[in-house]
């Protein structure tokens, strides 16, 4: 049913639960896993500073890189992508233009006991927003 998925991810560790999740659901359809990573653009003199974005790049592809390894070792067929602006934006526009059939989030969880906490997370923000089904592991 899903052939392609998308699993937008920081540079932590606490991805692989979804990770997995998504492997399973690409191996049972024959399909793919792409890993995204957006490096999230600063506005201001920081916006020219190659040196700065070229280190955090080198850090995402080598991250992304070091999550494929669970692609690989469940034999799905995986891609890395790295780009560049708004998290939420990017990952929406890239999920529509790469005609993506699923995306994957970890998110974390809400306190019940505080509901108006933590309700502007990108995960969240890609759940409302996105044109393809949105799933969110905790």
């Amino acid at each position: 049913m899903f052939k392609h998925i998308l699993v937008p991810v920081d540079l932590s560790d606490r991805h692989q639960h979804a990770l997995e999740v998504a492997a399973r659901l690409a191996r049972e359809s024959h399909g793919e896993v792409t890993l995204l990573h957006v490096i999230e653009s600063i506005p201001g003199p920081w916006a020219q500073e190659r040196d700065f974005y070229k280190r955090i790049a080198e850090l995402a592809h080598n991250h992304l890189t070091s999550l494929g390894r669970t692609l690989e070792a469940g034999q799905v067929l995986g891609r890395k992508e790295v780009v560049y602006g708004n998290r939420a934006h990017e990952i929406v526009c890239y999920a529509l233009e790469a005609g993506i059939d699923l995306i994957v989030l970890t998110s974390r969880r809400i306190d019940p006991s505080d509901p108006n906490a933590g309700w502007g997370p990108v995960s969240h923000q890609v759940g409302i927003l996105s044109q393809c089904p949105v799933l969110l592991v905790k």
